[in-house]
């Protein structure tokens, strides 16, 4: 049909434009942001490329819902503004027809969006999480570059190596200065290696010497030692930590309802089923006056998604506290979010054709259309 596929063929148009621009948008604020985070130490240099990339497929859902959204807000308000909607009307089409052009052409992206928002995001989270503990968990030793000083994470420790060890996290010709409370200490060693299979990660140093200094008595103490272990991070040798809901797949969630879980369940179905209501919004808050030369229906539409998906936050954190059931709260939002776009789109179909009772102009009587009418001669 005419109708179905002109429909379709703009919004696929405007749906790829507007896409693009939120994608570069988004794409330029987290890489400045995981730039920072390398900066600072939180994940290492190398893994930036991936670290942007896990976070680009976890915020992917949100950005095809927003441009679907956007997308039809822009396609149908510029065809009132260039009165191709007077033309449809005319023709017997109404407003609520576009549901299904508009569905037809958004299902699509709406599978796009179930299959990132309930199998993608717990994997990349995942795959974060182990870049951060590995980044983490690399002791000291193994962070330092051969030939040159390089400071521990907490400031305690400067350690020196003069050239690598042949076996990873190993060195020779170590050089540590410590210092713990008043107690500052120099040990040279001729080599160091990591040991991981104590509960603390420790570094062993062998055949080396070490001078100890107490700063406010001025005490020296002078050792020597064949072998001498250091702690250098404190409890991080395990890396098994407890799992956090946004980690685990779908069917885990499922099996473990949990408050947690289930506010966890509750997100990543919430934003499967607001973009779906938000097609259906979009529909509603894209009618426009093209009379008017200002348009302020994309305005109120981004300001619709954004209380939508904070809202859609809001039922998370609620379903985790236990002050709302999961089922509920989903039906309570989505279903009123559904609601509120079927009558907007009712509404908007019978603007047309609405007379209010005190907008009714009375009827002229039979007197007054008699006496209205001319005389005539015999």
């Amino acid at each position: 049909m005419l109708f179905d596929s002109s429909v379709r063929k703009e919004l696929a148009r405007s749906f790829g434009a507007t896409l693009v621009v939120i994608l570069t948008i988004v794409v330029t604020m987290m890489l400045i942001r995981t730039l920072g985070l390398a900066a600072n130490g939180a994940v290492s240099p190398q893994d930036v490329v991936l670290v942007l990339g896990y976070n680009a497929l976890g915020q992917l859902p949100l950005m095809l819902g927003l441009s679907l959204f956007v997308s039809v807000v822009i396609t149908l308000g510029r065809m009132y503004r260039d009165s191709e909607m007077a033309i449809w009307f005319s023709a017997g089409i109404g407003l609520a027809r576009f549901i299904g052009p508009v569905l037809r052409s958004g299902w699509p992206t709406l599978a796009a969006i179930a299959v990132l928002v309930l199998g993608v995001w717990p994997w990349g989270n995942r795959q974060m999480g182990e870049l951060k503990i590995r980044y983490e968990q690399r002791s000291d030793l193994s962070r330092v570059a051969p030939g040159s000083f390089q400071s521990s994470a907490d400031g305690s420790r400067v350690f020196f190596i003069e050239r690598a060890g042949g076996e990873q996290g190993a060195g020779r010709n170590v050089f540590l200065l410590s210092r713990k409370d008043e107690v500052e200490a120099v040990t040279t060693a001729r080599a160091g290696r990591v040991d991981n299979s104590a509960e603390d990660r420790q570094l062993v140093l062998d055949a080396g010497h070490r001078n100890e200094q107490n700063l406010s008595t001025g005490e020296r103490t002078r050792m020597s030692f064949d072998e001498l272990r250091t702690v250098v991070d404190p409890g991080r040798a395990s890396t098994a930590t407890s799992a956090s809901p946004k980690t685990k797949d779908t069917l885990e969630l499922l099996a473990d309802p949990t408050l947690v879980n289930q506010g966890e369940l509750a997100w990543r179905l919430g934003l499967l089923i607001g973009a779906a209501n938000l097609l259906l919004l979009g529909i509603g808050t894209s009618v426009t006056n093209p009379r008017r030369p200002n348009n302020w229906n994309l305005l109120f539409a981004l300001l619709a998604f954004m209380v939508y998906f904070n809202l859609v936050n809001l039922s998370q954190a609620w379903i985790a506290a236990g002050r709302v059931h999961s089922v509920v709260a989903m039906i309570v939002l989505h279903g009123s979010a559904l609601l509120v776009a079927l009558m907007l789109i009712w509404w908007r179909d019978h603007a047309a054709v609405r007379r209010w009772p005190f907008a009714r102009m009375p009827k002229p009587s039979p007197s007054t259309d008699s006496a209205a009418l001319p005389a005539q001669s015999p």
